[in-house]
């Protein structure tokens, strides 16, 4: 099979048969062979219904529905999990992203040899408080990734098989699947400028909360790719510099307490000074770092349980 579209979708009643139209014509166009996997991320709606009607109509199309919603993290992941095509194509359900760009984005994939093609809204059709901060988050997590892309949250990517079959995204991570596929040691990454267009139906299903949530994420999976095989080298570092400056502190303290002895002095208790209380905290807290790395390594950081979703059904 040439191109695999996995496409998570919530309450996109109305956009959906316009889609599969647009896609099926564009892979007859081109001759691939493909199928259309549709993600329903528990929609209140009737899309359900209509993947089925659309199942009936055409028979690339194959469905997963949540029995609740899930977010879009969880939709890919599922939908990564079951697709065949050499090439995986993923976009938004609500027509923004244009099915014409599949030929071209699959042509990198197959003959300039890129592991991943990221597309880049140039030119968006989005009210400015989500532009804004899209710009914001986007070019943080350039500078963190080290990946020069200038929309690593955009929903139409394309991708070798091999890449989402090594990729595990879960929470919100989506926004950041080249940096999880960079880990993953697929480094042949680019992108290509798309054509953004107006939402046709219904209306945006992201607030923003999305911004906060990409932040904290961009952190965490920044945390993970440097340290989730090696906590104990964050953890056990900080933890260790942090006990030798206590210890120090309380050796210097106890040193002035002694020289000042010796010259027959009287020299006041180390329990008076704060800063023997504050070296004490500090070796203390050095101590706890220390064995929070050590747990951290018997604790994988891959639940078995943190990508089982309760599905519904399946076509």
């Amino acid at each position: 099979m040439d191109i695999s579209v996995v496409v998570p979708l919530y309450n996109e009643e109305e956009s959906l048969p316009e889609l599969l139209a647009w896609i099926d014509r564009v892979m007859q166009a081109n001759s691939f062979s493909y199928e259309v996997v549709l993600v329903d991320d528990g929609s209140n709606d009737t899309s359900w219904t209509v993947i089925e009607d659309l199942q009936t109509k055409y028979s690339s199309v194959r469905g997963i529905k949540f029995r609740r919603n899930y977010g879009k993290s969880a939709a890919l992941f599922s939908g990564f999990e079951i697709v065949k095509g050499d090439v995986v194509i993923t976009m938004d359900a609500d027509l923004q992203d244009s099915p014409d760009e599949i030929p071209e984005l699959y042509r990198m994939i197959t003959e300039d040899g890129f592991d991943l093609v990221s597309g880049w809204k140039q030119k968006r059709y989005d009210p400015i408080s989500k532009t804004i901060p899209s710009k914001f988050f986007n070019r943080t997590a350039r500078a963190m990734s080290g990946i020069k892309l200038h929309d690593f949250n955009c929903g139409l990517k394309a991708y070798k098989n091999k890449v989402v079959k090594s990729v595990e995204v879960y929470g919100e991570m989506h926004r950041y699947i080249p940096i999880l596929a960079k880990e993953a040691g697929f480094v042949k990454i680019t992108e290509k400028v798309v054509q953004h267009q107006e939402r046709k139906y219904g209306v945006t299903k992201f607030g923003l909360s999305r911004f906060i949530n990409g932040f904290l994420d961009l952190l965490s999976i920044s945390f993970i790719s440097k340290f989730g095989k090696k906590p104990m080298h964050f953890f056990g570092l900080l933890g260790t510099f942090m006990f030798l400056v206590g210890f120090f502190a309380s050796a210097w303290i106890g040193f002035q307490k002694l020289y000042s002895m010796s010259l027959g002095e009287i020299a006041p208790r180390i329990t008076n000074s704060p800063y023997f209380f504050i070296a004490l905290t500090t070796m203390i807290i050095g101590t706890q770092l220390f064995l929070t790395g050590f747990i951290a390594e018997l604790v994988s950081r891959s639940s078995s349980e943190r990508n089982t979703y309760q599905i519904e059904k399946e076509i």
